[in-house]
């Protein structure tokens, strides 16, 4: 039947969800490092708030000139906290899964880069506000058409 079960039209299951799931209890595997374990999913938050701070805004209240490279230090950074997270589970499975993530996530990451130093080398700056500058008459995603569509695969996976 779907969602709809709490509140009208379903619109009280996402609480309900929440609530489930914060009052569950705590499972830590037997022989983990949980404070690495559990710290991990934490900073991998943090990096992707941290993230959030280089949108430009009308008002901008932080502003780097250095934004892009700033952003790919961020992504890189949220590697080690998967590596980290399958290291300190003590496991073998756990630890080989975390390798392979690690290693088809750093796959993507050499694809992105790529595809954003030709961006870079375009308008010559890496600051994201002259990337919205830029791209007031055109956007850069009709002007490098199959670059767009291999930053939209390397987004999506």
């Amino acid at each position: 039947k779907g969602p709809n079960k709490v509140g009208y039209k379903g619109i009280l299951q996402p609480f309900s969800d929440a609530i489930k799931l914060f009052s569950k209890e705590q499972v830590f595997p037997i022989y983990s490092n949980y404070i690495s374990y559990y710290f991990s999913p934490i900073i991998s938050f943090i990096l992707s708030l941290m993230m959030w701070m280089l949108i430009p805004y009308y008002f901008n209240m932080v502003s780097f000139n250095l934004g892009i490279l700033f952003f790919l230090c961020c992504t890189s950074m949220g590697v080690y906290t998967v590596m980290v997270a399958g290291w300190s589970s003590n496991s073998n499975y756990s630890l080989l899964g975390g390798l392979r993530a690690v290693a088809q996530t750093i796959s993507y990451e050499v694809s992105l880069a790529l595809i954003m130093l030709s961006s870079i080398i375009l308008i010559m700056d890496f600051n994201m506000m002259k990337f919205f500058i830029y791209q007031y008459l055109i956007w850069f995603f009709f002007l490098m058409m199959p670059l767009s569509m291999c930053w939209i695969s390397s987004s999506l996976a």
